[in-house]
Parts: structure tokens; sequence; C-alpha cells
């Protein structure tokens, strides 16, 4: 089956699988347009062609034969400003007399089996080519011997369309890119509410939707990462659209520096959605020869509601963003010590809650912050990747030897793009530090970032990694980044390049990312920012699991892992146990309670067994256990919302494995007289028969005609997670 259909004479190009299609034309003067996107059709005869229409104050560009066509109202791929469009351009680029208007229009096309990958840049991939097809658009600018080639891989089996965009200079003069979306689409009139995911430390990815209304509106994060505050992910739905009916297209943009994600309603009802690296502060000077290659963004298509689109998104990154040995494999459950020492260990304090922890059958500890360096607190030592002696006076190869003797995994927590002013490297190179010269340096928990946009400062870091690498025997690594960057300049770049710092500085960070988890395949690694600060797709290209937040009161994690869900699949989720009252909300919450939420995610604890009671640990141990039974439809399950974290007191979720079936009912208050509520189940074998608490359904009858929930008055913060076994035969004479 063909994916990409071209037709030569009308210069159409219709990209279809199975679950959508989307139809482009070369128009009047080579403009390349958009003229549906949406559930798939078999063929297309040009029903959306866009009508001429006399629009008033709508300029005509210069070729166009009559007043009917206006850059101004039809529905672009690629647009500019400054030739009849007045609304936002899609590229700014200022050329060498100092002008902006870039004039891209259709030069040529290609199509390739497979999927590309992109230079330098984290992205989807394929397995197989016959995965996939690719249309490569070429635009050009006569003039300024600029060309923008448009990537659109379409996935066979899959609802996905990948875009990204690479600028080329193929003339003598230079260019400065101020803005390249690696994505515009206009669409037609019709009413839509946008799905975005802000928030702030400790309540990451709180779902939010409202109307698209006229004007423009803009999502972005200026931080220099993703960021806690707008995670790069917008979706735009129906009004009608719930979780299970109604279309639902999701953008994600695979990148994790500051991004921008912008919405245009025209005086027209049409709507413009462009997303890419942030304008703001950006400036990229493109020599003769030179190219610049936008990240990826995919776009998932649903005609059944939010959560098949999600379920495309988990899928899509589960099994083709992230790689390596781990991708596919059961993860550990783990202990960190953060919460339990803080700073303030020794090696025998380590040792006792590792002991502890193998007794109850975790699996992996991991060796928090503060072993290297001086490192008491928190305003010392980053930068001295290099271990403390006082602190682990045998070594950590002498920790991980007698961690790995108990039977459990060893890892090792670093920041590895940061620096203290107290610190050995800072004294050396205090000029490695983002600073502008003659300006106070701000600070963010008392350290500064790292210029990772330098090699020298690069290389330094990989090679102190290394040398700690290669000597302990670590089996997991988690990635932290605990500030966002201020006095954005490169002492090494000259003053017509500043506005690639922050770009030039995630491409550094990728190429070290490439760089360790390359050289150490039989490590797991793990990425954090203050929890959930970098929760975005590039990070998950190079390690396959983030710490979802650093807030793990299970009240608040529920709404967390809802909004989450949304596109990140639930094997990337780590989600923790920790002690009460919690430390972040100081809430108390039951151990069950806390064990039921954790685990919808990967699961582990972070807390002080040594301080636990004999009847915690008898907990701890069964919740260890069942986790190990079912681990597999946890981490690798098809996920599904019931009901909503944030509209419901009752949140639940279930996971379906082809053996098994486990939902997670959650109580958040306790109610007078409480509602008797019926839990109708998805995504079962209608054919099946599934056994729960000793009672035998078919799958038809529990998605259909549901169960009744009894009502929980235990009081507040309660939880209980069903297992539901698919089996042969209906007991009791009960039939279908």
């Amino acid at each position: 089956m063909k994916l990409i259909h071209v037709n030569e004479t009308e210069r159409v190009f219709h990209l279809s699988n199975a679950m959508f299609s989307y139809v482009l034309r070369v128009e009047e003067g080579n403009v390349l347009t958009n003229e549906y996107f949406g559930q798939a059709i078999s063929t297309y005869r040009g029903g959306r062609k866009y009508p001429r229409v006399d629009r008033s104050f709508s300029p005509n560009f210069p070729e166009a034969t009559d007043r009917l066509y206006s850059l101004d109202t039809i529905l672009q791929e690629y647009p500019g400003y400054g030739t009849g469009d007045y609304r936002t351009p899609a590229q700014v680029i200022r050329h060498e007399d100092g002008s902006t208007v870039t004039d891209f229009r259709y030069k040529s096309y290609k199509i390739v089996t497979g999927k590309p990958r992109l230079d330098g840049m984290p992205s989807t991939y394929v397995e197989q080519d016959e995965e996939a097809e690719t249309l490569i658009i070429t635009l050009e600018d006569p003039k300024e011997r600029l060309t923008a080639r448009l990537v659109y891989t379409v996935y066979r089996d899959r609802p996905v369309l990948a875009r990204s965009a690479r600028i080329e200079n193929e003339g003598a003069e230079t260019h400065y890119l101020q803005k390249a979306a690696s994505l515009s689409l206009d669409l037609p009139l019709q009413e839509l509410e946008v799905i975005t995911l802000n928030g702030m430390w400790g309540r990451e990815r709180m779902m939010e939707r409202e109307p698209v209304k006229r004007g423009v509106k803009v999502f972005d994060s200026k931080r220099g990462s993703s960021s806690h505050q707008m995670n790069p992910f917008l979706a735009l739905v129906s009004p009608e659209t719930t979780e299970y009916a109604g279309e639902a297209v999701g953008f994600s943009l695979v990148y994790s520096g500051s991004h921008q994600m912008l919405l245009e309603r025209d005086p027209y009802g049409q709507t413009r959605v462009q997303l890419g690296i942030n304008e703001f502060g950006f400036e990229w000077r493109l020599d003769p020869g030179a190219c610049f290659q936008t990240p990826e963004v995919n776009i998932v298509y649903s005609a059944n509601g939010t959560m098949e689109m999600s379920q495309a998104f988990h899928a899509l990154y589960r099994e083709r963003l992230a790689r390596g040995t781990f991708r596919d494999a059961d993860r550990p459950i783990l202990i960190n010590n953060w919460e339990a020492t803080y700073f303030d260990f020794d090696e025998a304090k380590i040792k006792s809650i590792v002991d502890e922890s193998a007794a109850l059958g975790i699996e992996l500890f991991v060796l928090d912050d503060g072993w290297f360096g001086r490192r008491d607190d928190d305003y010392t030592s980053l930068g001295d990747w290099f271990e403390y002696e006082q602190k682990i006076p045998n070594g950590l190869k002498g920790l991980a030897d007698y961690i790995h003797t108990k039977g459990m995994k060893f890892g090792l927590w670093f920041e590895p793009e940061m620096i203290s002013r107290e610190s050995e490297l800072f004294k050396q190179h205090p000029d490695w530090a983002i600073q502008i010269p003659g300006r106070g340096l701000s600070k963010g928990r008392d350290q500064y970032v790292l210029d990772f946009s330098r090699k020298e400062v690069r290389d330094n870091i990989v090679q102190q990694m290394t040398e700690v690498l290669d000597r302990v025997p670590i089996d997991y690594l988690k990635w932290d980044f605990n500030r966002n960057v201020t006095e954005v300049f490169s002492t090494s770049l000259p003053s017509d390049r500043q506005g690639e710092v922050l770009h030039r500085y995630v491409l550094g960070l990728y190429e070290v990312l490439e760089t360790i988890t390359s050289r150490y395949p039989n490590i797991l690694f793990e990425s954090c920012s203050g929890g959930g600060g970098r929760f975005d797709p590039g990070m998950l290209y190079y390690m396959p699991q983030t710490w979802t937040s650093d807030n793990t009161d299970a009240i608040a994690r529920l709404k967390i892992q809802h909004g989450t869900s949304m596109v990140y699949p639930i094997s990337s989720m780590g989600a923790h146990v920790s002690a009460v009252p919690n430390h972040q909300t100081h809430r108390e919450t039951s151990l069950e309670m806390r064990g039921n939420v954790a685990m919808a995610g990967v699961f582990g604890y972070e807390l002080d067994v040594t301080e636990m009671s004999e009847d915690e640990k008898a907990i701890v141990k069964q919740q260890v256990a069942f986790y190990q039974e079912h681990r597999r439809t946890f981490q690798y399950g098809t996920f599904y919302r019931l009901e909503s974290a944030f509209d419901s007191n009752h949140p639940s979720w279930m996971f379906v494995s082809e053996e098994e079936v486990i939902v997670c009912d959650y109580s958040v208050l306790s109610e007078t007289a409480p509602l008797i509520r019926l839990l109708k189940l998805r995504g079962l074998d209608t054919t099946a028969v599934y056994e729960v608490e000793g009672q035998r359904y078919g799958g038809d009858e529990l998605m259909h005609v549901g169960l009744y929930i009894e009502p929980i008055v235990k009081g507040d913060f309660v939880s209980k997670l069903y297992v539901l076994k698919k089996v042969n035969e209906l007991s009791g004479g009960q039939s279908k």
C-alpha cells in the first residue's frame, strides 16, 4: 500500500494510511497550501480547493492574475511575511540588505522509503524502511538563494505524521534566521479547543482546555529547557470531543530547549498552529553553504477522542523514540536515598538502607546527590565529579560491590550541566559558567549553568564522568538539571552569534548524551530536572524514563501522572513511594495509597526503610511482590484513563495486556452518604471471559454493562487495585 500519492497534473500530494489523510496542493504562483487533514479518505478529488474571494485589504502578490487570490487568506504550509500574508510567519530571515522578506515557493519533491534521521537531533525512527514513507518538498527563494526542505513522514500502521524543516543557504551572502518553525499548519473555519500541559515545579503538566479565540495565543518556554511551566505539547480538539469520542489532533515537539507553540485564529475563523524553537532571543547566522535543521514535530490524529491520541503517542515514543537495551526491558524497582538522608549520610547509613531494601525485595539502590567533591549541602562541588572520600571511605566501587553482593543493582546521581562557585572546576575555569562579562551571575539553587555550547566544556564533563563510569560498576544513572539559564551569552562566540547560544547549548547536550549513552549501553539512564522540568521527547530519545515530579505526594501525583499520560508512555514515568508527612505537601496518606499511585508508573521508593515498622515492611514486601508479578502490564500494557484526576473525586485508570487487566481506582476525599458508582472498563477482548475477585464476566459485559464500585467509607485518600485474569469459561451457569 502506497502512503504518498502524487497527482502531477493537479500538483496535489495525498499522504494517507488507514487512519488519516493529509492533502497538499501547489497553488497558483507555486505556493504550497494545505487542503485537508483529517480522517482517512481513499481518494481526493479537490473538494477542498480554496475558493477565490476578493477580500478588502488583502493584497495580491505580484504574479496574481486577479484580485481574488491573496496569501492573506489561503491555507499555507510554510508561510512568510511581507508578500501579503499578515498572519504570523513560519520563518523570519534577515538578509544582508537588511530586509526580512523571504518568499519561499514550490520547486520540487522527492519520495523516499523509510524515515531519514535528523543530523545531531533526536527524532522518531523506523526499524524497517517499509514502516514509513517520506515526502520531501523543496521550496526556494531564488532572489536570496535560500531553500526550505519540508519533510513529511507517514507511518504505515500508526496515526502519525512526523514533520520538520531544513533551511539551506545556497548563495554567496550571509543570512540570519530569526525564526524557523518546525511546523506550520493552517486549518479551515471550525470551532476548536486547545489542550495544553502547563504548571510549575511540583505541579507539572496540569492539563488545561480552553476555546481557540480570534487573535494570537502563545504557549512557550524561554528558560533554556522544555520547563515545568509549559510542556512542548498541545492538542486541538472539537468542542464535543471527549476521551473516547470526537476528533483530536496532538502536536508534540521533540526538543529539550526553549520552545514556542502558537495558535492564531484569523478574522475568517481559520486557525494557524506553529511549533518550534522559541524565536525570543533566537538568531542563527546562516553562512554560504550552511544549513539549519529544525526539531521534529510528531502529529497524531484521532477520530475517537483524546485517549486514542494518547495511546498512539505512547506506542510511538515507547517503540520508535526510546532506544537501546532498556527500551523494551523490565524496569527495576528502585530505592533512592534522597528523601531518606538528603546530604546527611555516610557509608554506614547507606549500607543500612541497602540491607533493609534487599530484605524487602527491592532491586536497585540509587545513591543521590552528595557523593562527590565536598558536597555537604547544595552550595558546593557541582562540576567536581570525584568521590567524597570522607563520606565513602571504601569508594564508590567498594559500595557498588557491596550492593551487588546483596543481589541489588547500583545507581548513581549526576548533575553534569551545572557548576558551583565553590568548586575546583570554577576555580580553574570561571568563564565556563554561562555569563555576560561585566554583569553579575544570577544563581538558582546557588549554582550556575555550564556553557555546553563549548566543546572544551563538554569534553571535560565527558572525561570526568567516564573516569567514574569506567571504574565503578554502575547499572543506573540519574541525570539531573536543577536550574534554568540566565545571562544567556557565550564568551566563545562573536557578537553576531549570541542568538545561537541556547540552541547550541541543546545541541551540545544532545552530543554529550549520545556519547555517554552509546558508550555505556548497559546502564539504565533516567533524566530529571527538579522532577519534571525537562520531561520531553528529546530527552526520551536518550533516556527511556524520566523522574516525573519532585512532588511525591500521592494525591498530587494523581493529576501529575494523568497530565503526563496525555502524551508520554507509562514506561517513561518514574513514580516513588515516599515518607509521610509528605516532604512537599505535608499530607499524610496510607502506605497502600502511596503504593497504588506509584505502581501506575516505573515503581520505586524514596524514604528511610530503616525507620519503618515491621507492619510497614510487610506491606512493602507485598507491594514489591505484586509489582514484580504485574510489572509488564503496568509498564507496557495499553493504558486507559477512565475517570479524570482533574474532574473527579474518584480518578481511575486501567492497564490492559494480553493475559490480564489491572484497574486502579482512587478515592480522594470521603463523602457523607456516598453514591454508588458504576465503572465501565475499556479495551477488553469482547469474546473473552475475565475473572475478578472470584467472579467471572464477559469482556463485553464489563465494558458495556460495567460493575458497581462499592463506596469506600474508610476516610480520605484510599484506593484499590483490581486484577482481572483472562479465563476460558464462565462459572455458575452464567451466559453471555
